[in-house]
């Protein structure tokens, strides 16, 4: 099994568990946040989209985006699941992409932008991927329970 390979299935599988935890959220659910200083549920979902195009680009593209104010804004504008939910599909079906046509050679290729991860291969960043859409859909399935609700389990 390529390299490549084994990280697809990697960003599938953490998508496919994402998905999973958010679809018990309802339209109205969108501008939920338990604290005014919080993601609501829709920015959790928009904000995590927005750190798998991150990690990609910052592999794979131009380097990493260090405005985190203009980015923590993106997320904060998304106001419906609607939205979230695209962004989210979007960026996993990039990342899917992106590291599924890459060679084994690129995928140990240095990130060139050493701000991040110095010295990491490309593929490192797909650990992180992986981690921090965990960590919000941790955070998700207690936003789900302060509404009342029970999360599915995720791996089903």
């Amino acid at each position: 099994m390529s390299q490549a390979s084994d990280i697809v299935t990697q960003l599938e599988t953490s998508h496919k568990y994402m998905k999973s935890t958010i679809s018990i959220f309802e339209a109205g659910d969108a501008g939920f946040a338990p604290q005014p200083e919080l993601y609501t549920v829709a920015g959790h979902i928009a904000h995590a989209a927005d750190s798998v195009e991150w990690f990609v680009e910052g592999a794979f593209g131009d380097g990493w985006n260090m405005d985190f104010d203009g980015l923590i804004a993106a997320a904060r504008a998304v106001e419906t699941l609607e939205d979230a939910n695209a962004w989210l599909d979007r960026a996993f079906a990039r990342a899917v992409k992106v590291f599924g046509a890459a060679s084994d050679e690129e995928l140990d290729a240095t990130i060139s932008d050493e701000r991040i991860m110095p010295g990491a291969p490309k593929r490192a960043v797909v650990g992180p991927i992986v981690d921090h859409t965990a960590h919000h859909r941790g955070a998700l399935a207690v936003y789900a329970r302060l509404l009342g609700r029970v999360p599915p389990m995720p791996y089903g």
